[in-house]
Order: structure tokens, then sequence, then C-alpha cells
């Protein structure tokens, strides 16, 4: 299955005077799937963020990367060239030279953020992260990846005051990181790792109807193993799962936006209206019209 190669999203932001005020500012946030044997980084970006990673660069800002899958190394002032595998984390400094890539043979897939301001500078200055301590292990968790979605999704729609809530956001990915890495053990299990990878999978094709055994095939596992120990870590069967997501995701369409219903519908993946109807009546009780109301 060609899961996970969801190409390229990102946006770069605008921040005004009174944005600064708040003390934490984001001006990019993306994602990226990087192919074998394809050109990194994608000549997509602007200048300010774009770099040959033989040379490596300096950024003005505080970046939280997250490879979910794939292989690379990393290296900056501090650090040593490191290898980077999936679920790790690099940290990058302000002012600081570094340079990443993914493999030419693996690949890899890439979530950031970046952002400035006196909070993370206060963060940094008590020691909570420290360029003596770069790469993280937390694990593939997919609740990470939805912090980083649900930010890359925030940024693009430019509402008001969206700095504020992606500052809260990037505040929330960052003490994430941070709990994960502290707490490892129970996370280093391989079954819990790979439910964390069925909940990624799932996340970032919220818009499709996947199959949940060619799921559990991709990850090295039979279908009855990965539908009890995801019941077990969840509390739900993995299509449950899947139909929870995408109904928490109908209900946040229907109240942050004035979409209609039928756009809803096809924006999730439901196939047809009717299906759309009655998948949502049968799990709430009510019409997608009435619970807009």
């Amino acid at each position: 299955m060609g899961y996970n190669d969801s190409g390229i999203d990102f946006k770069y932001l605008l921040v005004n005077e009174k944005d600064k005020k708040f003390g934490l500012t984001v001006d990019s946030v993306g994602f990226q799937t990087i192919l074998p044997h394809t050109p990194y980084p994608p000549t997509k970006h602007p200048k300010s963020h774009f770099f040959r990673p033989d040379r490596g660069r300096i950024l003005s800002s505080y970046h939280i990367v997250y490879i979910s899958k794939g292989k690379g190394s990393f290296s900056s002032d501090t650090t040593g060239k490191t290898d980077i595998t999936k679920g790790q984390v690099i940290l990058l400094f302000p002012g600081q030279w570094h340079t990443y890539n993914p493999s030419e043979e693996y690949g890899w897939d890439e979530y950031y953020i970046g952002f400035t301001g006196k909070i993370i500078d206060n963060i940094v200055t008590h020691d909570f992260i420290s360029p003596a301590n770069q790469i993280l292990n937390v694990g593939v968790n997919g609740d990470l990846v939805n912090l980083y979605t649900t930010a890359i999704k925030a940024a693009k729609e430019d509402k008001r005051a969206s700095q504020q809530y992606l500052a809260g956001i990037a505040l929330n990915i960052l003490g994430t990181v941070l709990s994960l890495s502290q707490n490892k053990n129970f996370r280093s299990k391989e079954s819990i790792q790979k439910i964390e990878l069925a909940k990624i999978i799932m996340i970032e094709h919220l818009n499709e109807n996947i199959n949940m055994r060619e799921i559990a095939v991709s990850l090295g596992i039979s279908y009855s193993a990965f539908r009890k120990v995801f019941k077990e870590y969840t509390g739900y069967a993995p299509l449950q799962f899947f139909h929870e997501l995408k109904l928490r995701r109908a209900k946040k369409l229907l109240t942050e936006t004035s979409k209609p219903l039928k756009k809803i519908a096809d924006e999730l993946g439901f196939g047809t209206y009717d299906y759309f109807l009655s998948f949502f009546e049968k799990r709430t009780g009510q019409s997608p019209s009435n619970y807009r109301k």
C-alpha cells in the first residue's frame, strides 16, 4: 500500500507587531514526504528556508522536526553527524548552523514547525531543551502527527487570532515531545509502535476509505493480532477508531465552517451523500444539518 506518500503541504506566515507581544509566534509549519532517490529539499520552499544539505544553513527561529517514517542523518555546531530514524525529533535553534537530509535509499516523512518569542527563549534558558541534546526519541506517535496536521490546517485557514492558536499548538507539540522522550519504556514495545503508526496512517488518509487488513499487512502483523492489540491500546477496534476520527472531523467542519453537507461528505471520503447522512445519524442520533443548528 502507498500509505504516507501524500507529498508536500506547508505554510509560511507573516507576523505583525501585536502578535509578537503574545510571547510566541509561528513562522512556518509543514509536512513533506521525500521518496527514495528524489531531490532534497523540494524546490518549492522560499529562499529563506531552502538549503543545500552539503552546505547546511542557519535559521532565525526554533524548529521542531519530527521524522515519522524513513531514515537520514543530522549534524550541527554542537552535534556530530548522527543517524536519524523514524520516531525521532530534531530540535533546531536560531543562529546555529545545522544540516540534515533523508537517506537516498529510504527517504523519510518529515513534519516541522518553526517559532520564536520570549516564551520559548525562557524555556531554553531554563534548560528544558538545549543545543546539547538536539535529537529526542519519542517513537512513532499518532497524537503528535495530529498536532502537526492541525497546525498546518490552522495556518492555511489564516483566521483571526490564528497566531495565538498556532502558538498554543506549538507549545503542545513541544510538551508532547518532552513527555514522550522522557517516558519511553512503555512506548518502546514494538506492538505499541505499530499501533501508533497505524493511527498516523488513519489520520493522514482520513479522506479515504482505507482497508484495515491492508494496514495490518503493511505493518507486518496479522489482522487478528493487530485488531486485538489496537483495541487494548485505544479502546476501539481499528475500523471503529477510524470512524471516530471521521466523525470528529465531520463535527468540526459542521460547527466551524459553512461548507455544504455534500462537500463535507466528499471531503471525508464517504462516497455518497446518503451514506454520510446514515453514518452521522447512526452515531449521533441526529442529522448533520440539525447538529450544525
